[in-house]
């Protein structure tokens, strides 16, 4: 809580400015009973005593505004407002000394007094702000309030500058720090004394009436944060961190940057750092198209375009709500951006022809899908409508209207298919990369897995059932998923789409795959509660069309590095267009029947690995004896 100020803030340069002068008399009077050792000043003195005082007030008043001795805060005193009071009392002495030297040829006025005062009002003008300074930041505070005591982790550079901005608010008051450097264990970081390392921290939590725990480290280690999350949870302490070194961009280390550690603080990737150079070239000045604008990649991406200077940035999406958020988003853009937000349906030729023919884009992003595995499983025709006919119309258009690139947005869930989703976005994989490189449009497509936090994953689902109180539904105990953040995946798609010639498959690094059941415990913990203990992990079973394990690339595609340590290419034989495009005709006229089953076939015949029994008649066999059982 900030103190009130009771005085405005001119009166309060005045009173301080009568402070410092009356500082001027008492520091002369001290160095004249200096001179005579501390006996009576005499007679013969005394009026070089007043003609002194009076000069000296005078001048020294006039340099202290002069050289802005009132533009810092007394708080806030440091090395650079003592050197301004240095100079200005220096310029007032030798002021002093030659009005005094005019009026009267010094006379009555030791020599001594003229040096030993301007270093007594030096060291009484520091002393007093000091002291105002000490009295504040130490927690000495007038309404007796006390803030929140927190204990730090990491008692390095960042957590010294943390400690620094804590010393001017009133909400925390840091107790002690841990950190697992042995030569910093018993010593002291402005004051706060280092009490032991992270394994401490359950005893120190207790000792020491810890409210919350701070960890003061930008992309803190991960076992360092599981610890202290884990630590916390279990005694329904509140932690907090300071943001990653990629969002700490301008280095400022302060109290309003603390948040909340996240699910992604917890998977502990790496930061994605781009070739900025080939990313500007590829957007910059050139007219770019989003489909699936609206969603959870699209939006993001639209951010980071916009970001590139693009000459006219297109969002496209079917829902109305979403193409709202993000249209509202980039209107807040920090810099002018043209842009056009467009409600319309991939699937609607008329409406993409259209688009294409008045706008000509350089650059299209088709992120447009339905990625809802059960719920595509249950829709079968609108599925392969949006996903597989979607891309087409788009790729069509594409190409008639000469755009320089086109990049399809996959997923995981293509390769080796068990659901009607991940077969239909392998089939739009295959029709982009049989395209290749045609007339000038080069078709690039990049394959990833889940997005932490996107429309419709575990994430948000998780974070409502533990809201309710649990319990939260996990299909298998041993189900893993790949997961990256939406920025990570955006950015590196925006990469892709840089480095890629057409007909490739961009496979985005990502990482170890994650236990399902551990990212369900981490987020029970971040909500400051334990697994089992306050919110029960049950097993579903395995739903249709649900892997245990995804997989990014086939047996058959082998990956090679490309010029982005994080970007691989799946090396594959693309088939023969004309195929492809029969096989399309075919399921088109299927779709157009609702004929379901004949679907299913010609899915089958475009993608040979697509196995639906394979799910069924093993994974579901596993899962059976799990269902419904809560750890």
């Amino acid at each position: 809580m900030r103190k009130r100020d009771f005085l405005p803030y001119a009166t309060k340069r005045i009173l301080i400015f009568l402070h410092d002068l009356a500082w001027v008399p008492i520091c002369i009077s001290f160095s004249y009973w200096l001179r005579f050792n501390f006996a009576a000043i005499p007679a013969l003195r005394s009026a070089g005593l007043v003609e002194l005082m009076l000069v000296a007030v005078v001048i020294n008043g006039l340099m202290f505004w002069l050289f802005g001795c009132y533009r810092g805060i007394w708080r806030f005193a440091s090395i650079p407002d003592l050197l301004r009071l240095i100079k200005a009392v220096a310029a007032g002495d030798i002021g002093t000394i030659l009005v005094c030297f005019m009026i009267g040829r010094l006379e009555g006025i030791p020599r001594s007094v003229l040096v030993l005062y301007p270093i007594l009002l030096v060291g009484a003008l520091a002393s007093a702000r000091i002291a105002y300074r000490v009295v504040r930041d130490q927690g000495l505070k007038f309404d007796f309030e006390q803030g929140t005591r927190v204990l730090l982790v990491g008692a390095g550079h960042a957590g010294e500058m943390l400690v620094r901005d804590i010393e001017h608010h009133g909400q925390f008051s840091p107790v002690a720090f841990v950190d697992d450097d042995p030569q910093k264990q018993g010593h002291e970081v402005r004051g706060i004394r280092v009490c032991g390392t992270i394994e401490d921290l359950p005893r120190l939590l207790e000792e020491l009436d810890i409210q919350m725990v701070l960890a003061t480290m930008p992309s803190a280690p991960l076992n360092v944060l599981e610890r202290m999350v884990r630590v916390c949870a279990e005694r329904g302490i509140k932690c907090r961190t300071l943001p990653s070194l990629s969002e700490l961009a301008d280095g400022r280390i302060e109290v309003a940057r603390l948040r909340t550690v996240t699910v992604e603080d917890l998977l502990g990737r790496d930061p994605v750092e781009l070739d900025q150079q080939s990313v500007v070239s590829f957007l910059s000045g050139k007219r770019v198209l989003v489909t699936g604008g609206g969603g959870s990649i699209g939006s993001e991406l639209c951010r980071q375009i916009s970001r590139h200077n693009p000459d006219l940035l297109i969002v496209l999406d079917s829902c109305e709500y979403n193409l709202y958020r993000i249209d509202q988003a980039l209107n807040t853009h920090g810099k002018p951006l043209v842009f056009n937000s467009m409600l319309g349906d991939v699937r609607d030729e008329y409406t993409i022809e259209s688009l294409f023919a008045r706008v000509k884009p350089h650059v299209v992003f088709h992120a447009a899908a339905y990625k809802h595995v059960p719920m595509v499983e249950d829709n079968v025709i609108e599925g392969v409508r949006n996903n597989v006919f979607g891309t087409r119309t788009v790729a069509d258009a594409a190409l008639r209207h000469g755009a320089e690139k086109f990049v399809l947005i996959s997923t995981d869930k293509t390769v080796n298919p068990t659901n009607i989703m991940g077969t239909t976005k392998r089939v739009a994989e295959i029709y982009c990369q049989a395209l290749g490189y045609s007339n000038g449009t080069q078709f690039v497509t990049t394959r990833f897995g889940n997005v932490l936090a996107s429309a419709g994953s575990v994430v948000p689902l998780f974070e409502r059932q533990i809201a309710a109180g649990g319990p939260v539904t996990v299909t298998h105990p041993e189900i893993t998923r790949y997961f990256m953040t939406i920025p990570e995946a955006a950015s590196l798609i925006l990469q892709a789409g840089a480095i890629g010639k057409g007909g490739e498959i961009l496979v985005l690094d990502m990482g170890k795959p994650v236990l399902i059941r551990e990212l369900a415990e981490k987020m029970i913990m971040l909500s400051g509660l334990q697994p089992s203990r306050d919110i029960q992990i049950a097993y579903t079973g395995l739903r249709p069309g649900e892997k245990m394990h995804e997989e990014l690339f086939y047996e058959k595609e082998e990956l090679q590095g490309t010029t982005h340590p994080k970007l691989l290419l799946a090396n594959s034989i693309p088939a023969e267009l004309a195929t492809v495009r029969k096989g399309l005709d075919m399921l088109s006229k299927a779709v157009e029947k609702s004929d379901v089953d004949g679907v299913r076939a010609l899915l089958k015949s475009l993608v040979p690995e697509f196995n639906p029994t394979f799910l069924h008649e093993q994974e579901m066999k596993k899962s059976a004896s799990l269902r419904l059982v809560k750890t």
